[in-house]
């Protein structure tokens, strides 16, 4: 990678690297090290060489993301729960939202790659777009520290979460909903289409959740899945407010 490479990748980065070395060991893939080492006059298997590949930057990476991503996620969705959190966390930072980030940044121009790697489209994998982000996030941590990290992040991936937020919100009321179930030892809620309109291209479909032989919630989305996880949202919060009716029922009479 040339000096050229390294300017214009910083600048879509926005982020000026103290140490360019630790920006081009994040794209360093391993396949390319011992062509690297060789052209170096160096023996390939020589540990001490300063040209490594990316892996150990990569866990680094992985575990900052994390870190960044829960940040996130209190200071942007107050009300949610542990365990919504968790799941949303899951959810943004996974193999595709990395590839995604990586191909805004158009890492894969920058990749370092051993031959073999390069003729079977190294630089278009979406393994290796993701193991980069992850480096490259943790080359700008050991350089930088979090700031400039964050401020990449919400670019590349924090802002597209944030406009999917409802979706992120509700990305788990399924799985709340059959919890709640399973806690009072009642059977998994049954899902039906109860219907669908408008054309193939733009298609709505609307779905009934049955619990214990009742209806209790219908939706519609544009998928099955959006409309089974907005009905599943409606039937939580109706069983959630019959089991409050109830204890408030039962508590004046307790005593």
């Amino acid at each position: 990678m040339t000096r050229g490479d390294d300017d214009r990748l910083m600048e879509r980065l926005g982020y000026v690297f103290r140490d360019p070395q630790l920006l081009e060991r994040a794209l360093t893939h391993s396949s390319s090290v011992p062509e690297l080492r060789t052209a170096r006059g160096e023996d390939i298997a020589f540990t001490g060489s300063v040209v490594q590949d990316n892996e150990r930057l990569e866990f680094l990476g992985d575990a900052v993301l994390e870190l960044l991503t829960s940040e996130y996620l209190l200071l942007n969705f107050p009300e949610w729960s542990e365990g919504q959190l968790s799941k949303s966390r899951a959810r943004i930072v996974n193999a595709h939202s990395l590839e995604t980030a990586a191909r805004r940044l158009q890492l894969g121009d920058h990749l370092r790659l051993g031959r073999g790697e390069e003729k079977t489209g190294g630089r278009d994998k979406p393994a290796l777009l993701a193991d980069a982000f992850e480096a490259v996030v943790a080359a700008m941590y050991l350089d930088g520290g979090l700031a400039p990290v964050r401020e990449v992040l919400t670019r590349t991936v924090f802002e597209l979460a944030l406009e999917d937020g409802e979706r992120i919100s509700e990305s788990d009321r399924k799985s709340a909903l059959q919890e709640f179930l399973q806690a009072k030892g009642d059977s998994p809620a049954e899902y039906r289409l109860a219907g669908e309109s408008g054309p193939d291209h733009q298609k709505t479909f609307r779905v009934e959740v049955w619990v214990k032989g009742e209806c209790l919630a219908s939706a519609e989305g544009t998928t099955k899945k959006e409309a089974e996880q907005k009905a599943a949202r409606t039937a939580l919060a109706k069983l959630q407010l019959n089991d409050a009716r109830l204890g408030e029922e039962v508590g004046p009479n307790a005593g």
